[in-house]
């Protein structure tokens, strides 16, 4: 299933003459480099929906933390622990760290 997932931009890099635009994203606690060409007004801290590797809308805190609850209701984060390290762990083990970093958000 596609979806589009909020993330906190982490830091932003300009490219190629300001051209491209990308920056470090948090996804449900793990950072992604993601093309926020679209959303030329998003800066450092900000929510943005991220939508295959692009950042296509600036979103609100709140409604960012409400989406990856429901997100992770539903098991749909688990596409975003796809690394080695992240693979080998169980399901419980990615359901308590699903929750550490949506416990971490929330406060």
């Amino acid at each position: 299933m596609c979806l589009a997932i909020p993330g906190r931009i982490k830091s932003i890099n300009e490219q190629k003459d300001g051209y491209m635009r990308m920056g470090k994203v948090e996804l449900g606690g793990i950072v992604k480099e993601i093309n926020l060409q679209l959303v030329p007004d998003a800066e450092v801290n900000d929510y943005v929906l991220v939508h295959v590797g692009v950042a296509i809308s600036i979103v609100d805190e709140e409604e960012a933390k409400s989406s990856l609850e429901f997100l992770k209701q539903m098991d749909e984060l688990d596409e975003l622990y796809n690394s080695s390290e992240e693979a080998e762990m169980s399901k419980e083990e990615r359901v308590k760290q699903g929750d550490a970093i949506i416990s971490k958000m929330m406060s």
